[in-house]
Order: C-alpha cells, then sequence, then structure tokens
C-alpha cells in the first residue's frame, strides 16, 4: 500500500535529502513538496489524504504557530512533525500545543530522524531529548505568556527518571525495564506526574514539562 509523505521547506535540496532519507523505510512511498506554507495548505486541501506531512516553521508565507492547527484541520488524521532548524524550547512547545506530533531539529542525525518518525507513525510523540532540562528561550515566532506553566521541580528524582521517558516515547515497559522498575511501580510514578502537572494523559505531560523545564 502506498504511503503518501508531504514535505514542506523552501529549500529544495532539503527535500530532495529527506527523500532520500526516508525511501528506503519502505516500499511504495509517494512524495508531495511545497515551497511556501500556502503551497502547503494547498497540497493538504486539493491533494487527498496524507499519511505523513514534515514542514519547516520558516516557510515563506508562515503564519505562525496557527499555520499548523490550519493544517493539522485540513488533514486531522494525518501525523504533523516539525522538522526545523530551531531548537528553542518555545517553539517546541508551540509546535506540540497547536497539533504537531514530534518535533526534529534539523541538527538530528540521520538515525534520530528515523527513530523519531518510526515513533510517531507508532502513535507516539517525538520531543528531543535533550531540551527535556533546557531553560526555556523566548521564541522568535511569539511572545511567551505571562503565566509560567509549573515545571517538574516538585517531582522525586524517579518520577523525574520516568518523565524523561515520556518524553522519549517511551512506553510503560521500556522504561520499566530501563529503571529497574516494575510496570506498575511505573504506573504509580506516571500518575504522580500527572497529579503534579495538573493533566490527564502522556502527550499533556510531555508538553506540560518542556514548558515548564528549568
Amino acid at each position: 500500500m502506498t504511503m503518501r509523505i508531504l514535505i514542506g521547506d523552501h529549500h529544495q535540496l532539503f527535500r530532495a535529502g529527506l527523500r532520500l532519507l526516508l525511501e528506503p523505510l519502505r516500499e511504495g512511498m509517494a512524495f508531495g513538496e511545497a515551497g511556501t506554507f500556502g503551497g502547503l495548505v494547498d497540497q493538504c486541501r486539493d491533494g487527498g489524504r496524507h499519511d505523513l506531512i514534515l514542514m519547516d516553521l520558516r516557510l515563506p508565507g508562515w503564519p505562525g504557530f496557527e499555520g499548523l492547527r490550519a493544517v493539522h484541520t485540513l488533514q486531522p488524521d494525518t501525523p504533523l512533525v516539525v522538522v526545523s532548524a530551531s531548537e528553542a524550547v518555545g517553539d517546541i512547545c508551540q509546535a506540540l500545543a497547536q497539533g504537531a506530533r514530534g518535533f526534529i531539529p534539523k541538527s538530528s542525525s540521520s538515525a534520530v530522524l528515523r527513530g523519531a518518525l518510526d515513533l510517531v507513525l507508532s502513535g507516539g510523540v517525538y520531543v528531543p531529548p535533550m531540551t527535556l532540562h533546557a531553560s526555556p528561550e523566548p521564541s522568535e515566532h511569539h511572545q511567551e505568556p505571562e503565566d509560567e506553566p509549573r515545571g517538574s521541580r516538585g517531582l522525586t528524582p524517579r518520577q523525574r527518571d520516568v518523565l524523561a521517558g515520556l518524553c522519549a516515547g517511551k512506553q510503560n515497559k521500556q522504561i520499566a525495564h530501563e529503571l529497574g522498575l516494575s510496570e506498575g511501580t511505573v504506573k504509580i510514578h506516571i500518575n504522580a506526574v500527572f497529579k503534579s502537572f495538573g493533566v490527564t494523559n502522556r502527550t499533556q505531560a510531555v508538553i506540560a514539562a518542556q514548558a515548564g523545564a528549568a
């Protein structure tokens, strides 16, 4: 079955590089490309359903982070992943909040990119692990809200370890194996993380952790 991937980036060479990286992953891939935000929207509206959308934040015509929400609205069942030169925590948080299922810095290796996309296509959310304990930086695309989300300072060291696993997109079984815990104990820690952040699911916890990292 053909897998349709839409790539939005204003550099033709980068689009070609992504195609070369992704083509060996699965037979029967079909690629669409757009060099502007308007072109990406047109393909989302008129080009049928895609199985994956990869897009940069700096496409010509980029309206800000509401652009991600607009693309997500046009293709609600399609995983949307940002591939950007930005590594600002503010950009990552805003992208996830507006519907992106992953944020991959362009400085990532090809192995990281493939692994991140495998995770997203399996239903997970990819967040760059190095941002978990990074200090939030003002996004060049938006102003930070005045009310800062709660960070993870109130968590125990073990709960922080579990939270790091969540942010890396790992499942409970893998987290339990790596930390030497039972899955039941991991679930208890996850519930504590949810309660600490005031959230109800893993994606919200990842977003809250990135927004409140310190």
